[in-house]
């Protein structure tokens, strides 16, 4: 009787025990915020959902290569936009435009020529006299606008304008090389976009070469083609 009694009174205490309320958490009258595995668990996951920014480290990364970038690709379209011309005749033409434009903006004659010597195309200003140097012989005028050409093709160069026709012009031969000795000692370009009508003789390495120029245009002009000549040539 004294057993049975007693295993069900450690039975109702052991009962008892297991009912009596647990004793308060840390912080447990802030609610929602506990430190349980749970929450731990919802804390971690929260930081990992939140949005990372970028360290001052990896900016400065991001602009140094993007001002190299920048600079490789400015400076290769840059020299492709400003690429200077190889060959005489690239020269000419760029002389030639340039000097079509100054005429067309100032709206008077600007004058072309070729310094024989220094070997370089130059603009002068129609409207402007030349002035005499300080031997009190030569005349010189002050070009607006110089044109060199390479110094390694220079060296036997020799570049003369002449009139548009060959009709009834002297031919001398020099060098092995027949050339036209009836020049002009400038071409204009006017106001209106055109210019004296005019060819260029260039003579290098025992060859000559004359491109026609049309007044009209100031471009090549188109030579047509021969009928009789045979396909593909």
């Amino acid at each position: 009787m004294r057993v049975t009694y007693s295993i069900q009174r450690f039975g109702l205490i052991s009962h008892v025990c297991s009912r009596q309320p647990a004793a308060p958490a840390p912080h447990a009258g802030k609610p929602g915020f506990s430190w349980g595995p749970a929450s731990r668990s919802l804390r971690g996951t929260a930081l990992a959902a939140r949005p990372r920014g970028f360290t001052l480290l990896e900016v400065l990364l991001c602009i140094a290569l993007i001002a190299l970038l920048g600079g490789v690709l400015i400076g290769g379209s840059s020299h492709l936009l400003s690429e200077q011309p190889t060959t005489p005749y690239a020269v000419f033409w760029k002389a030639v435009q340039e000097a079509r434009k100054a005429a067309l903006k100032s709206e008077h004659e600007i004058r072309l020529k070729f310094d024989l010597d220094k070997k370089f195309f130059y603009l002068v200003d129609g409207l402007v006299p030349s002035t005499v140097a300080e031997d009190g012989f030569t005349r010189v005028e002050v070009p607006i606008k110089t044109f060199p050409i390479a110094a390694e093709i220079t060296r036997d160069l020799t570049v003369e304008f002449l009139g548009a026709s060959s009709k009834g012009g002297n031919t001398i031969l020099v060098g092995g090389m027949l050339l036209e000795s009836r020049t002009i000692p400038h071409v204009a370009f006017y106001s209106d976009g055109t210019c004296t009508a005019f060819r260029a003789q260039f003579a290098r390495a025992g060859a000559s070469t004359i491109l026609s120029i049309d007044p009209w245009t100031c471009a090549p002009v188109l030579t047509p083609a021969d009928p009789n000549a045979p396909p593909g040539s």
